[in-house]
């Protein structure tokens, strides 16, 4: 409650208490009304003492709680979990699954909330809910709710509720772009099964096993879906079968724009793309195109800041496929694919770009003359080095190898200095457009940022396959909540960093009383995150 003045038509000021509750505002009282000014000074100060009576505070309890009640230690509870990420969960609507029994649905949101707010062991739920819900709960209740979450149809539905709501946010209702990339989570473990394999780790743990997860956002990183693989298996296969069960779990009418890093699309990814009729975008390494491209890009001649032009592109992709050996022996160890698919590539120049490949480019060859006048100087010296292409080899009979800079080469890459290229089949968007779209890409790299800095969600100490993707169903749900707040608090123009506000969050306290838990009085700040939730 606080007070308010209220100017009158005749002059005078009103003082007034409101109240203020899910974001609405209600007139309690008026204390009541004078022009004179020491008047209205006696009206506020009443009207302050009448907000004690109304509703005590934490202190005004402690100092005069012999009046009516003891608040003790016990009947504190802390209720900002549930009034902004508990909504949050209900709003998405997870709520709306159907559980086999109320306890699992409410466990579940406990355990996706927990993440958000104390990331770790799936064990921290023992000490949030003797925290937040003064409740004891074992740890063999919480491993049997995980093998449960994935043996089920609940996790179609957990996907199905967020997808739809992410769809809902979107400007137009509409998936008209998605992003996918994928990472690697690895395991406190050194034992390997059918899931857990030991691959190329992106996180430096070449002696872990791992999985891999493949996700799908939108352009502004709200998630679309996820689908978990082994952790051996190539990330450039992972592409099109999760694009095929995103389109069959939820039913796509159409079929969005798939913007991805290069390595994702290789030559049989673009033919099955272009085959199933989906549109791309990729970046294109201009410096390891042939040299008849990098010829018409030269003859652009772009030189002013951010200028862009096109290029179209006919050529003939070949995709190369090993056949799984057999018993019945084949004469064709590979099936090859052969498809020319009309393409454009989109050059775009930058300043700030071209300082930059010319003091790389600067620093490398600087290096390299320093190696150059080294005595005894080997080919693998050099042959790791990638500015080695600007180096002529001389291999003589009974001489000595020698190394020469070739100024040639030098010039030619001179001239591709501030330019990047972005390909795409379609044919109907603008180069910015396309530029944009790529350009978005990290999103998608900041929601794995997201997920294993904040959420924590590596590294796994589950050894159960179950429990394995539950633990990552739980992650991506937390993730789901965790930009519906970004975007609500975002939406508020709140002049408080984003991290903070999961401070004042725990910090949201209420007491125990015969009707319920009431919520004390909160801060500015506090009351600024609940509107913008709220009103949302």
């Amino acid at each position: 409650m606080f007070v308010r003045k209220k100017k009158n038509s005749s002059g005078s000021i009103s003082i007034q208490i409101i109240s203020k509750k899910k974001g609405k505002y209600k007139l309690v009282e008026t204390i009541g009304c004078s022009k004179d000014k020491f008047e209205i000074e006696k009206l506020i100060k009443k009207a302050k003492l009448r907000i004690k009576e109304l509703e005590p505070s934490l202190f005004d309890y402690l100092e005069y709680r012999e009046k009516k009640f003891t608040l003790k230690a016990d009947n504190v509870r802390i209720i900002g979990d549930e009034l902004v990420f508990g909504k949050i969960f209900n709003d998405i609507g997870c709520n709306n699954i159907a559980f086999p029994k109320e306890k699992q649905k409410e466990r579940f949101k406990a355990l996706v909330i927990s993440r958000l707010l104390y990331p770790g062991s799936k064990l921290y739920l023992i000490d949030y809910y003797k925290i937040y819900k003064k409740e004891k709960i074992d740890k063999n209740q919480i491993y049997r709710l995980l093998d449960k979450i994935y043996s089920s149809d609940l996790k179609i539905q957990i996907e199905k509720c967020i997808f739809k709501h992410t769809i809902s946010i979107l400007a137009n209702k509409e998936l008209v772009v998605s992003f996918y990339d994928v990472t690697t989570l690895y395991f406190e473990s050194e034992s390997e099964d059918d899931l857990r394999k030991i691959g190329f780790s992106k996180e430096g743990k070449l002696n872990r096993p791992q999985i891999q997860i493949g996700l799908l956002t939108t352009i502004e990183g709200y998630p679309l879906g996820y689908e978990i693989y082994e952790g051996n298996r190539f990330e450039g296969n992972t592409l099109i079968e999760s694009l095929k069960l995103l389109e069959e779990k939820f039913k796509l009418v159409y079929k969005p724009i798939v913007v991805a890093d290069r390595g994702m699309f290789n030559n049989c990814n673009l033919i099955e793309l272009d085959n199933k009729g989906y549109k791309y975008i990729i970046g294109a390494k201009i410096k390891t195109l042939s040299q008849n491209i990098k010829n018409q890009i030269i003859s652009l001649n772009l030189k002013i800041d951010n200028q862009t032009k096109e290029i179209k592109l006919n050529e003939e992709l070949i995709c190369k496929v090993k056949n799984k050996e057999n018993k019945i022996k084949t004469t064709k160890k590979y099936t090859i694919t052969k498809k020319t698919i009309s393409q454009r590539l989109i050059i775009s120049y930058s300043i700030q770009r071209a300082k930059k490949d010319k003091y790389l480019r600067d620093k490398a060859l600087k290096k390299l003359e320093n190696k150059l006048n080294q005595k005894n100087l080997k080919k693998s010296d050099l042959k790791l080095s990638y500015y080695a292409k600007y180096l002529n080899l001389e291999d003589k009979n009974n001489c000595p190898i020698q190394f020469k800079l070739n100024n040639e080469k030098i010039k030619l890459d001179e001239k591709l200095d501030g330019l990047k290229g972005y390909i795409t089949n379609d044919i109907t968007l603008s180069h910015n457009e396309i530029i944009s779209h790529y350009t978005n890409l990290y999103n998608i790299e900041k929601a794995f940022r997201i997920s294993k800095t904040d959420l924590r969600i590596r590294p796994i100490y589950h050894r159960l396959e179950t429990r394995i993707k539950s633990h990552i169903l739980i992650a991506f749900t937390s993730y789901a909540i965790y930009k519906e707040f970004e975007r609500r608090i975002k939406k508020a123009n709140l002049d408080i960093k984003f991290k903070l506000t999961f401070d004042y969050i725990k910090t949201m306290y209420g007491y125990k009383t015969l009707f319920g838990v009431e919520p004390m009085e909160f801060n500015e700040i506090q009351n600024k995150i609940l509107d913008a939730i709220n009103l949302n």
